[in-house]
């Protein structure tokens, strides 16, 4: 079942997007503020967001930026405003839908079904001869599964979303751990990096996919 989370200050769009979600199938959840709505979207991890532009206690464009850190899911804006512009700073932010109020429910349905199959499709991530079935919570190196700790498939996932890209020690932080509200130093990331390793490296001494980039943090390469 596909979790969607819907914050918008309307009550009576976000009850009726509600009611339709739902007789869908879908679990929705919804807020009527930001505060609400990030609360919910840290807590609940939803697969889609329906977030309107404007909220009265916040930004919607701001809001999206730090949904991103967190998360991969699908986010859908809704706009009173059809500006160009609204539109171009959505889609820079990693907006992966944008829709004009009013709009159609079947259109909108139809996007977020979209979307949500586009998700599912990225369900599973494969670099080189490891695997990451997000479905399963499984990992799997030349075709035998590994056994990683909560943190470390976490840490992992992260890393192999963002394959390629150089990520600083505090986004890691941030992401794995300080997005629950949870303190921790660097020699907390650095263990669990050297675990990873041991874990998924031919030669965990010389590693060639979980690299270190001196003086910033870590890559996922591809081998």
């Amino acid at each position: 079942m596909n979790r969607i989370l819907i914050i918008e200050d309307d009550d009576d769009l976000r009850e009726g997007l509600t009611f339709s979600l739902g007789a869908e199938g879908c679990e929705v959840i919804s807020a009527p503020n930001a505060a609400e709505g990030m609360a919910a979207f840290t807590e609940k991890r939803p697969d889609l967001v329906i977030l309107d532009c404007n909220l009265p206690d916040g930004n919607g464009f701001e809001i999206c930026g730090e949904m991103k850190k967190q998360s991969s899911a699908a986010i859908i804006m809704l706009t009173a405003r059809d500006t160009e512009l609204d539109e171009v700073k959505a889609l820079e932010l990693g907006m992966d839908d944008f829709m004009s109020k009013p709009f159609s429910l079947a259109v909108l349905k139809a996007r977020i079904k979209r979307l949500l199959r586009k998700s599912d499709e990225n369900d599973k991530m494969i670099s080189g001869n490891i695997t990451l079935d997000r479905t399963a919570c499984k990992v799997c190196k030349n075709g035998e599964q590994v056994e990683l700790s909560k943190v470390e498939y976490q840490l992992l996932s992260y890393l192999m979303y963002n394959e390629g890209a150089v990520l600083s020690k505090e986004q890691i932080l941030q992401h794995v751990w300080d997005s629950h509200g949870n303190f921790v130093d660097e020699n907390t990331l650095q263990v669990n990096v050297r675990r990873l390793r041991a874990k998924l490296e031919d030669d965990p001494k010389s590693p060639t996919r979980l690299v270190t980039v001196y003086g910033i943090g870590y890559i996922w390469k591809k081998v």
